[in-house]
C-alpha cells in the first residue's frame, strides 16, 4: 500500500522501506526482508529488495537512510519478537515529524502490540501521534483468524479494485468476531483496566529481578506484554516455568516473554508470579551453589 500510493503521487521510484534491527514482520518473502532477520530468510532464496534496517530507537540512523527512493518507514511501537523492545515515545513522535518532513508514509506493524495490549487501542496512541497506515491481527478476532489494515485516504486510495486481494478477506464470520472483541475493548474501563493490571505484573516482575540477579538482567515492556531480559540461557528459565505449570514464550535478545490474557485478574497475575518466583529460584539454586 505504501509503494503504490508513493507511485500514485508522482513518484514512480519511490519504493525502498526504512525498517528496524530486531523487528518481526512475518513470513512472506517480502515480510521476511522487512524483518532482516538472516535466520528466518535462509533456505528462501533472493531477499526481496527494497528494504532498508537501521537501529531501533536511533533517529540519526534514520536520517541518514533516508534518500530520494524511500517511500516510508515501517515499525514496531513494541518490539516483541526481537525481545519485547518499545519504542521510545520521543522517537515515533520524532519518526511522524521526519515522515512529515520529508514526504514519506508511517506504517505501524500493531500485530502483537495492539487491539488493547499496552492500555491503549493501539500502542503508537501513548506517543500521540497518527500513522498513515496501520497493521492490526492476532487480538483483533480473540483467537479467531483475522487480520485488518488501517490507513488514511491518501494511502487507502492507492489498492483501488484490481491492485490488491486475498481470498478470504472480508469473511463475514471474521469481522463478526472482530466486532466482539471490539465490543469488550473499548467498554468503558477495559483499557484502563489493562493498564492497571499491567502495572500490576510490571511491580511483581520487577520484585523478582530484584530479588534473583543472577537470573535477569532487564525488564521492559508496557501493558500485559512484558519482557525479562536472562543472563543465562532462556529456555532453562522457560522449561523450569513450564514445569510450574505456567506458559510463557521466548523472544529476541534472550528474553522470557510474558503475555497474559487482556482478561487476566489480579489472582491470575499472583499466582502466575509465584509459579515463575518458584521456577526462577530452581534456576538460581545451581549457580548459588557453585558460587558458595
Amino acid at each position: 500500500m505504501m509503494r503504490r500510493a508513493m507511485f500514485d503521487s508522482g513518484k514512480e521510484d519511490a519504493y525502498r522501506i526504512i525498517c528496524f534491527e530486531g523487528a518481526f514482520h512475518g513470513r512472506t518473502l517480502a515480510t521476511l526482508a522487512a524483518t532482516g532477520n538472516p535466520h528466518y530468510m535462509e533456505g528462501f532464496g533472493p531477499v526481496v529488495e527494497g528494504f532498508d534496517h537501521v537501529p531501533f530507537n536511533n533517529m540519526n540512523a534514520v536520517r541518514d537512510a533516508i534518500g530520494p527512493q524511500t517511500a516510508g518507514i515501517i515499525i514496531e511501537p513494541l518490539q516483541g519478537e526481537g525481545g519485547v523492545r518499545p519504542a521510545h515515545l520521543q522517537f515515533l513522535r520524532d519518526l511522524r515529524a521526519a515522515c512529515d518532513e520529508y514526504g514519506l508514509l508511517l506504517g505501524l506493524d500493531e500485530v502483537q502490540s495492539g487491539i488493547g495490549r499496552t492500555g491503549k487501542l493501539f500502542a503508537h496512541e501513548w506517543a500521540g501521534i497518527k500513522p498513515d497506515v496501520v497493521a492490526a491481527a492476532k487480538g483483533i478476532g480473540g483467537g479467531f483468524p483475522l487480520g485488518a489494515v488501517l490507513a488514511v485516504e491518501r494511502a487507502a486510495r492507492a489498492l483501488g479494485p484490481g491492485t490488491h486481494g486475498t481470498t478470504y478477506g472480508g469473511n463475514p464470520l471474521a469481522c463478526a468476531a472482530g466486532n466482539a472483541v471490539l465490543d469488550v475493548i473499548l467498554a468503558p474501563g477495559f483499557l484502563a483496566e489493562v493498564t492497571r493490571k499491567g502495572e500490576v505484573l510490571w511491580n511483581g516482575l520487577e520484585a523478582l529481578m530484584r530479588d534473583y540477579p543472577t537470573v535477569f538482567e532487564a525488564h521492559r515492556g508496557a501493558g500485559l506484554l512484558q519482557g525479562l531480559k536472562c543472563v543465562g540461557p532462556v529456555g532453562t528459565v522457560q522449561a523450569a516455568a513450564q514445569a510450574e505449570g505456567l506458559m510463557v514464550i521466548t523472544a529476541g535478545e534472550n528474553t522470557l516473554r510474558v503475555a497474559p490474557p487482556l482478561v487476566v485478574t489480579d489472582a491470575d497475575i499472583a499466582e502466575a508470579l509465584a509459579m515463575l518466583r518458584r521456577a526462577v529460584a530452581k534456576v538460581a539454586a545451581p549457580a548459588q551453589a557453585a558460587a558458595q
